[in-house]
């Protein structure tokens, strides 16, 4: 028999944003202590009446609950009820103060005045326009979200994403979606295309509508973008679009083709980028010169845009203009008080004698000492000299090296959130005659192309990077393409010098490289150990024992600040989400008056360490960045993260741009330099433990790194090469282009 409850909620237990799952806690009628509920509901808020149809339950965990089938909820008819809802976080710059004074004054009357006339507002005593302005915006986008909400919810589909797409939209927001629901999977991040395909077909749209196919094919080459692929094989494209939509073949080729009259894709092959060149595409090692790639059109033109800039830097002197080789490098020499190995000084003489060069090589090897070399010739012929790195860690890593001021590339480019792109570019270039570029194995094909648009025709680039590393995490793998394209310079280091090989995490990442298990350090007298540990339970429990105590007491090294835990995968158990969560507890943990906010299975508080997930070109922080949350505001709904001194605040809705950052992916690593790294290895990772990602996890350790797991998920890692390519033409443009101008 469905039983009947109402009543006031009192507060928000739990409640999941995607299917509307909550836990309430009301003060129902005819109930002496507060009721349990649970059921779904898109948008409760603290102070709403809520009425329930459903049964009275008993939990074996919880106890007593009110199961509701349905649950609606209305705003609070009474002052109390009122001043909960406004001081609930519902409407920013309302805290419970404020919401105390503006119903002191207007009573029941209060969410009247709000909605209709809230000028009025400045008649309570601290409310000027400002703030009036702030309580109409976010009550009106309150408003509007909530609808969006119910619009999403009544389709089925989750609600989490509600207030991106109110603020993409504005108030016409349900009728933008109506007409293109498709339009949700390209404009709003972290909607995918089976959200809006879902929402679609309850919509009433074909399944073998042409909007639908041409939107699974953008689907399809989007997340190979994702996977690091600049291109994708035409066959591969329309299999899977043809797998994802179930539509015939022959309507997912003419929706190819409709993106390509449309100027959305691009088709292109090795066969017609050797074209004319005298280049035998059967040369192509893995590629078929007769296999057609299709691109998303910003893609194509950035790779296209690398290769023909390069081809142009290539041309004409080097800005050193000096035929003395031998006397620059004694020079430099007497100048850094060393003598330089055969195979450095091959590569400074080609790194100014040449306008394009690479230099690549593991930890130890002298890449460092290379750049220095070069820095001091050029400088002493009043050459001006930019260092860049794709990211502020790694940038900071360089100048520390060079003792020179090294940027990030989007510093450098003078990127401006006003204008939404670069002040510096074709027609307003760098003022540079040599550019040194580090870790470029960390910067993808569309960060090269803005890059190398900034740079004049007459400057020389130097390109350092360890190619045996992971590549980058956007698309395209261009430090392995410039060398793979065999038209440039490249300066291979492989000798590990004295000073560097006395180090076990040297000798660690370069046993790794080479197939080889690496070798722990005696206890108490190296920086690189191996901990034995076979089920996850002990390796986590491994793991929290070496950041939390045994580190610290070791090392003397602070949890916090100096260790990063890193990890391979992100759902397993040994994940970044739980490992996150484990060393929250123990490194963080909630004390009395703590302030919290959480965003799906996160919680944040003040001192977390987190982590950027998305560039965000607007805060001016990056995928990558890491900080410190300094502060939460539960009036304004703002968090704010330190970010090495910078203050950038996020609105409680973009919280989903932020994860916990005690534990990070590799790859989320890259570039990057921990004074003490720690590495789950474990079998539970069995298709993520491979050479490159281990060597790269490695050699992110300055002082510590200490591998926790079992031997053989060690001999999984370092015997299995990753053997994937990223489909993509920009070698063959390289010789294409530089072929044909010689």
């Amino acid at each position: 028999m469905t039983e009947q409850l109402s009543g006031v909620i009192e507060r928000i237990t739990f409640h999941n944003l995607d299917t509307g799952y909550c836990v309430l806690r009301v003060r129902a009628r005819g109930q002496r202590e507060l009721v349990t509920v649970v059921g779904e509901m898109q948008h409760p808020v603290a102070g709403e009446y809520v009425e329930a149809a459903g049964k009275w339950v008993t939990d074996r965990q919880f106890g007593l609950q009110f199961k509701a089938d349905n649950l609606k909820a209305t705003p609070p008819h009474t002052a109390e009820g009122i001043v909960k809802y406004l001081g609930s976080g519902l409407v920013r710059g309302v805290g419970p103060g404020f919401a105390r004074r503006i119903v002191d004054v207007f009573g029941d009357k209060t969410l009247e005045v709000i909605d209709q006339s809230p000028t009025f507002l400045t008649q309570v005593k601290g409310v000027g326009p400002k703030l009036v302005e702030k309580i109409r915006d976010s009550w009106r986008e309150q408003q509007a979200v909530r609808s969006i909400m119910v619009f999403l919810h009544s389709y089925g589909i989750g609600t989490a994403r509600a207030v991106r797409i109110y603020r993409e939209y504005g108030e016409n927001a349900i009728e933008v979606v109506k007409r293109n629901p498709y339009r949700l999977s390209t404009d709003i991040w972290g909607v995918g295309f089976q959200t809006a395909d879902a929402l679609a077909l309850k919509l009433g749209l074909p399944r073998d509508s042409p909007f639908r196919a041409q939107a699974a094919v953008r689907h399809v080459l989007g997340e190979a973008q994702s996977d690091g692929h600049v291109g994708l094989p035409e066959e591969l494209a329309t299999q899977a679009a043809e797998a994802l939509t179930q539509i015939p073949p022959d309507g997912i080729r003419d929706a190819v083709e409709q993106l390509r009259v449309t100027d959305e894709i691009v088709r292109d092959s090795v066969a017609l980028v050797t074209k004319d060149t005298g280049y035998d595409p059967d040369e192509a090692a893995g590629v078929p010169g007769d296999e057609h790639l299709l691109y998303l059109k910003p893609l194509f033109l950035a790779e296209f845009g690398v290769a023909r800039q390069l081809a142009a830097l290539a041309k004409g002197a080097h800005p050193l203009r000096t035929a003395d080789h031998t006397a620059a490098l004694g020079w430099a020499e007497a100048q850094m008080g060393i003598t330089f190995a055969d195979s450095q000084r091959k590569a400074v003489t080609e790194a100014v004698s040449h306008k394009l060069m690479v230099v690549t090589g593991g930890p130890g090897t002298g890449k460092t000492t290379i750049v220095r070399a070069i820095l001091e010739i050029v400088s002493a012929k009043s050459l001006r000299v930019l260092l860049a790195a794709p990211t502020g860690r790694a940038a900071k890593r360089l100048a520390e090296s060079t003792g020179r001021e090294a940027k990030t590339i989007h510093r450098l480019l003078e990127f401006d959130p006003g204008i939404g792109g670069f002040r510096r570019g074709k027609e307003n270039p760098l003022d540079v005659d040599v550019l040194v570029v580090d870790e470029v194995s960390m910067v993808d094909v569309v960060l090269m192309n803005q890059l190398l648009r900034a740079v004049p025709p007459f400057a020389a680039v130097v390109f350092v990077g360890d190619v045996d590393q992971l590549p980058s995490v956007g698309a395209g793998s261009v430090l392995a393409d410039l060398i793979e394209s065999k038209v440039l310079p490249v300066a291979r280091l492989t000798e590990v010098h004295r000073q560097a090989g006395a180090s076990w995490i040297v000798r660690a990442a370069h046993a790794i490289n080479h197939g080889e298990q690496p070798e722990s350090a005696p206890a108490g007298k190296g920086d690189f150990y191996f901990v034995e540990a076979d089920a996850p339970e002990a390796v986590i429990d491994r793991i929290r024992q070496a950041v939390t105590t045994r580190i610290p007491a070791a090392f003397g090294l602070d949890p916090l600040k100096d260790v990063q835990v890193l990890t391979p995968q992100v759902k397993t158990e040994l994940g970044v989400l739980n490992l996150n969560r484990v060393l929250q507890e123990a490194l963080n943990p909630p004390k009395p008056g703590t302030i919290e906010t959480k965003k799906f299975d996160s919680t944040f508080r003040a001192g977390d360490k987190v982590m950027q997930v998305r560039n965000n070109y607007q805060r001016e922080v990056f995928n990558g960045d890491i900080g410190r949350v300094a502060a939460i505001d539960a009036v304004d709904q703002t968090l704010t993260v330190d970010f090495d001194g910078k203050q950038v605040a996020y609105d409680f809705a973009d919280l989903d741009e932020l994860q916990l950052a005690y534990a990070i992916s590799v790859h989320k690593s890259q570039g990057a330099e921990y004074p003490a790294v720690v590495v789950p290895v474990s079998t539970q990772h069995y298709v993520m433990l491979q050479r490159n990602l281990l060597y790269t996890a490695v050699t992110r350790g300055r002082k510590l790194v200490v591998l926790v797991g079992s031997r053989r998920a060690l001999w999984r890692a370092v015997t299995t090469a990753d053997t994937r390519r990223r489909f993509g033409l920009l070698r063959w443009r390289l010789r294409s282009l530089m072929t044909k101008d010689q």
